[in-house]
């Protein structure tokens, strides 16, 4: 009994992102539909913004989803629906935006992250490379004895 209750809950678990599209936003047709779902599933949801509109349950990514349904049956291509929520929403609706001068920061941030931190570990292993402290006077080195309880002979 155990062992099904567990199957049971497993299934709901991994099958969470499979609610988000509601059975009143299927569309009769499986092709128009199968469209709907390739063009949703390359949409960020603006309010998780790390998920596509398909997989998110936001009401946002719902009216997103229907606006993409009805664009569909009004007969636009999957490039004049995307072109429409690009217009709309700007590049940030696309999961991968496309590599234009407005996107270049966000293209090319990942890499001077990574040259600036390459650069503060070398600074940080050239500033251990300096020479060595200098030594103790006479003076500082009977007073770091006296201070640590070594008593001079």
């Amino acid at each position: 009994m155990k062992a099904k209750i567990f199957a049971v809950l497993a299934i709901l678990a991994l099958s969470g992102p499979a609610w988000s599209v509601q059975p009143d936003e299927v569309l009769p047709d499986a092709k128009l539909e199968q469209r709907a779902r390739t063009i949703s599933a390359n949409l960020r949801c603006l309010v998780c913004q790390n998920q596509s509109i398909d997989d998110s349950d936001a009401s946002l990514a719902k009216d997103l989803r229907v606006l993409v349904r009805d664009r569909l049956k009004a007969g636009d291509s999957d490039q004049q629906v995307k072109d429409f929520l690009v217009a709309r929403y700007g590049n940030f609706i696309l999961l991968k935006p496309p590599f234009e001068w407005d996107t270049l920061l966000l293209w090319l941030s990942p890499f001077a992250i990574l040259a600036l931190g390459a650069a503060a570990v070398l600074a940080g292993r050239r500033k251990g490379e300096d020479k060595p402290a200098a030594p103790l006077s006479d003076e500082e080195e009977n007073r770091l004895k006296n201070l640590l309880g070594d008593k001079q002979s």
